[in-house]
């Protein structure tokens, strides 16, 4: 996170109100100090970005009232309370209220520092989540080519320029990463739209099935044909045919191809008659047919026939940006489809989305949304969690310190911030759970859940 985070700071002390000031300021801090909170209160906007810090006890408006306003505009703006002895009651009912922490007066200055980094983090995150969520209902419903990276503009810039063409057009991209899609959408935004959209995968049918498949036959053209089957070359005269992982068709069927391509005509099996066909042929190739050592035994001619317009879809891992989008893209449509809750983007699922390699592209990335969404936990989630990722560049006791933070705050979360049970799962005594509590600047309230209370008893 970067520590730049605003910072409105309400205080009528002005005294105080400079020393808090300069404390977070050197803490890295973009600090706006206000000694009245309705002066803060009109320069706050519902967008704001950080956190509100204030004083319990000012004249005219005070913390609690103040807090009360800024509920009302965002709920989930996160406001610290900073209180003397006397106005702890006020303060633990704010805190009830939905005040993100209280700090009681006089404080060490780490501990107001802590909450409110952790404070700004929560605020990173919720705002980032409803960025997410609006673009993801912008985004067409059936469009899973969402992106903002240059790679996936220019990749949808292209598709508009070519759909409009006859074209011939060869789509590469990874297992998973969207070929049929393009496919799909060359055709919805061409002049094709009214015709028929015919998919074939020419792995998935052994050569005596798939010529058939493709050129059709007439009764009696070979044992089993009893009646007349009009191929998918022809069902997508007038629209638009698309050839899936071209690579594995067999070498017999591509010189037949090559025809097809070339004159725009089909003789289905069994017969010697010539039909003309007006079709768009779209492939698609999981391996880059240009490299003689993967294009293997298919056949160069046919390669060049089919690479007029050539469209590479990038994998996930080279467009790490689009991913958090697009998950909340597909969380949306499966929380829709299981008519379930929108998961919010929590700090370990955001972490597992820029620190995983998705090898099945988009394809995995929509099946890890849908698991999320049903509350079914992934190996791969508790692998990510098992080894954040930290600043290489700072020192190893550093290191360690956050290491340490974010394993504490992990197990009080998977415990609803049950005392009882985070002492056990990390194995440490009470005394030191506090101390290291203290130390972290860590607010165990703020993981409890209905069983959160510390039950000494137990």
């Amino acid at each position: 996170m970067n520590d730049s985070s605003p910072v409105f700071l309400i205080d009528d002390d002005k005294d105080l109100l400079k020393a808090t000031k300069q404390t977070l300021e050197l803490a890295g801090f973009a600090v706006s100090a206000f000694s009245s909170a309705s002066d803060a209160l009109s320069a706050l906007d519902t967008d704001f970005a950080g956190v509100v810090v204030s004083d319990i006890r000012m004249p005219q408006m005070d913390g609690q009232q103040l807090f009360s306003h800024v509920k009302d505009r965002d709920p989930d703006m996160p406001v610290i309370l900073m209180t003397g002895h006397g106005d702890i009651p006020m303060a633990v009912q704010a805190i009830q209220d939905g005040a993100y922490d209280f700090i009681a007066k006089p404080f060490a200055t780490d501990r107001l520092v802590q909450s409110v980094r952790r404070a700004a983090e929560k605020r990173r995150l919720v705002l980032e989540n409803r960025s997410l969520r609006l673009a993801a209902e912008q985004a067409q419903d059936d469009l899973p080519l969402i992106g903002q990276t240059p790679a996936m503009e220019r990749l949808r810039h292209t598709l508009r320029q070519i759909a409009d063409t006859d074209v011939d057009v060869l789509v590469t991209g990874e297992t998973g990463s969207g070929k049929e899609v393009v496919a799909s959408l060359l055709h919805r935004w061409s002049r094709r739209a009214k015709g028929n959209f015919v998919a074939l995968n020419c792995g998935a049918l052994p050569e005596t099935v798939i010529e058939s498949e493709l050129f059709g036959h007439e009764p009696g053209a070979f044992t089993g044909a009893q009646k007349k089957r009009v191929g998918r070359i022809e069902h997508a005269s007038a629209g638009t045919l698309f050839l899936d992982e071209i690579e594995s068709m067999p070498p017999s069927i591509q010189v037949q191809m090559l025809r097809v391509l070339e004159m725009r005509e089909v003789t289905p099996l069994g017969t010697n008659e010539v039909r003309p066909v007006d079709l768009r042929v779209v492939a698609a190739a999981k391996v880059d047919l240009g490299d003689p050592a993967q294009r293997g035994d298919f056949r160069e001619d046919l390669y060049y026939r089919l690479n007029v317009v050539t469209l590479s879809i990038p994998p996930l891992r080279e467009r790490r940006a689009d991913i958090p989008l697009l998950f909340s893209y597909f969380a949306k449509r499966a929380a829709s489809r299981f008519k379930r809750e929108m998961p919010e983007m929590s700090s370990s699922v955001h972490r597992h989305l820029q620190q995983h390699d998705w090898p099945g592209n988009v394809r995995e990335l929509s099946h890890f949304a849908e698991r999320l969404v049903l509350g079914l936990e992934t190996a791969a989630m508790q692998k990510t969690r098992d080894t954040p990722s930290f600043d290489g560049t700072l020192p190893l006791p550093a290191r360690i310190e956050r290491y340490e933070a974010e394993l504490i705050r992990e197990t009080l979360s998977q415990n609803n911030g049950d005392v009882r049970r985070t002492i056990e799962a990390l194995g440490i005594p009470r005394k030191t759970f506090y101390d290291k509590l203290q130390r972290h600047g860590i607010v165990r309230g703020e993981f409890a859940g209905s069983e959160g209370s510390d039950r000494r008893g137990a």
